[in-house]
């Protein structure tokens, strides 16, 4: 899971899903030598699809990838139960990894989050991606809360990183080293973040590079 991995625009068409489009884009990244797809993050529309919408987008793409590329399912929520049912409905759906954002407008505690993100790490023993992005969260995942999910978790061992900060990179990988994987969340930083040990980019703007 490192590259140029994309979040993929939900296409709609008159109001629904248009599956035959998202068919489509997929086809489009993968003969462009994409790395991996992330469906139903916030660049796919997850705030405004509903549970079966979410689903059956993850399942257009898992279908349509057809094992070429990885497939990183969006299953984070603010509320643990809701990402707990979406990760677990992902999993079954044959999903090869799991974008899991802090949960928004909450504003847990650290130990808060922790406790979240490891009743969501016991229910999938595929590959967790945390995703901190404190804009629009409110919250940041520590440095020390990313350190005890990796120690107690082995498939926890990725992060998509949007908070700007390079010397935030900096410090995950400093604390981490190898036993981290870096993801920029933001295509303007992938290089700077890339400078300081980031391995890669979950693009919105590789939907049309």
């Amino acid at each position: 899971l490192t590259g140029t991995i994309t979040a993929p625009v939900t296409p709609f068409s008159k109001g629904k899903v248009d599956y035959a489009d998202l068919k489509k884009l997929v086809a489009f990244q993968i003969k462009g030598g994409i790395d991996g797809l992330v469906p139903v993050g916030t660049t796919g529309e997850s705030p405004t699809l509903d549970y079966d919408e979410h689903l059956d987008v993850v399942r257009a793409v898992i279908a349509e990838a057809r094992g070429r590329v990885p497939v990183i399912a969006g299953t984070g929520s603010n509320s643990t139960h809701e990402a707990l049912h979406l990760t677990k409905l992902a999993h079954e759906a044959g999903a090869d990894a799991m974008l899991l954002v802090a949960p928004y407008y909450n504003k847990p505690s650290q130990e808060g989050l922790f406790q979240h993100f490891s009743e969501l790490a016991e229910a999938t023993d595929r590959p967790i991606i945390l995703y901190s992005i404190p804009g629009r969260c409110g919250i940041e995942i520590a440095v020390g809360t990313v350190e005890r999910l990796r120690a107690k978790y082995p498939h926890v061992r990725w992060i998509k990183e949007a908070g700007g900060s390079v010397d935030r990179v900096d410090q995950l990988k400093q604390a981490l080293g190898a036993d981290l994987t870096v993801l920029s969340g933001d295509d303007s930083l992938t290089l700077p973040f890339m400078a300081v040990g980031a391995e890669g980019v979950i693009s919105v703007a590789s939907n049309l590079y």
